[in-house]
């Protein structure tokens, strides 16, 4: 019963939610900087850039640093060709050394931040297409006293497989807005965020930080210890799109890696993500000891329940919400959660972006 009461409070308080309204845009529009760490995303780079030069703000007014992490294959010549007769100022700077303890993307970020010239630092990722109204969007939540703005992104492409992640993600993130609306601090996400030169700056840089692959995590804890606060942007002018996961084992890696930043989170929070995850290990309890009907009725209020918060979710960004994959999205989330338990006990490493971690 506490499993369904959190699921249920969790889903009632999203649905009552009003959220903090954007205030008023910068008088006069400020000049911003994108920054965006690319390793060998021939095949995701364009995309990226395309949606940066769709962008409503004035391209005058921003700065866009595309960071080149020793790529082996055509991300410049693609991101030089995209971005040739921009408005707006472009440069692809090549990352071949490191500075203090960054590494990876950490490291591109912290070479692409001494370049920024702006007060505004706009993260994304390769593989992401930002939406045209990103900027405006992010950026009056920017108030003083604020360091990290994030917004939102969900996985987009035509496989179930792809589908599956996409609901995965919207219903991940709308537990999250929850807790934050109460101002806790759960996460930022590095592929859509905005941190302020004035908080990046006051951490000493991803240079200073000690080296985590979840990199934005790492900085968004930096910047709360530095006085800042933050938001959290549950709107539809500020949903990023994603590529999918291609394979499984690649999604296995990627939840690895953020599963590192779990590992980080107040004690009080992964147990409360250790309880939920146990619910499939309960539910087989109940089918031994109480019987497969029981078990049934018990796993149907929980896909209504989960059904009823995706259907918020998705509702409220203007998206049709993809119900009827429920029943399926129940076994991907038992494969996700068995498989990501054995790779965290096994202690296996894990690759990302063809580097290697324990």
């Amino acid at each position: 019963m506490g499993w369904f009461a959190v699921l249920g409070l969790s889903t009632l308080l999203f649905a009552l939610r009003r959220g903090r309204k954007p205030g008023p845009l910068p008088e006069p529009l400020p000049r911003v900087s994108i920054l965006i760490a690319a390793r060998n995303e021939e095949a995701a780079i364009g995309r990226c850039l395309a949606s940066v030069r769709a962008l409503n703000y004035p391209a005058h007014l921003l700065e866009v640093l595309l960071g080149d992490d020793a790529s082996t294959d055509r991300t410049r010549a693609i991101a030089e060709q995209v971005m040739h007769d921009y408005d707006g100022d472009f440069q692809c700077v090549n990352i071949s050394d490191t500075l203090g303890f960054a590494r990876g993307k950490a490291n591109v970020l912290a070479h692409l931040a001494r370049v920024a010239t702006s007060d505004y630092y706009f993260i994304t990722d390769a593989d992401i297409a930002v939406p045209p109204t990103w900027i405006e969007g992010l950026l009056p939540y920017a108030q003083p006293g604020v360091g990290t703005v994030t917004g939102l992104t969900v996985v987009e492409g035509p496989r179930l497989f792809d589908r599956l992640q996409g609901l995965d993600w919207l219903i991940s993130l709308g537990l999250v807005q929850v807790v934050s609306d109460f101002g806790v601090p759960v996460t930022a996400m590095g592929n859509n965020m905005l941190v302020t030169r004035a908080a990046y700056q006051a951490t000493g840089g991803y240079e200073q930080l000690p080296f985590s692959v979840t990199e934005d995590y790492e900085l968004f804890k930096a910047v709360l210890r530095q006085g800042f606060t933050f938001r959290n942007v549950f709107r539809p002018e500020v949903l990023a799109l994603s590529l999918p996961i291609a394979t499984v084992a690649r999604l296995l890696h990627q939840r690895r890696r953020w599963l590192r930043g779990v590992e980080a989170l107040p004690w009080w929070l992964q147990l409360g993500l250790v309880y939920y995850a146990l619910f499939y290990l309960a539910l087989a309890l109940l089918a031994w000891t109480g019987g497969l009907a029981l078990a049934a009725q018990v796993w149907l209020t929980k896909m209504v329940l989960q059904g009823l918060l995706a259907a918020i979710c998705f509702r409220r960004l203007g998206r049709r919400p993809p119900l009827e994959l429920l029943p399926v999205f129940e076994l991907y989330t038992i494969f996700l959660t068995a498989g990501l338990g054995a790779f965290r006990a096994l202690r296996l490493k894990f690759d990302w972006k063809g580097r290697v971690y324990k």
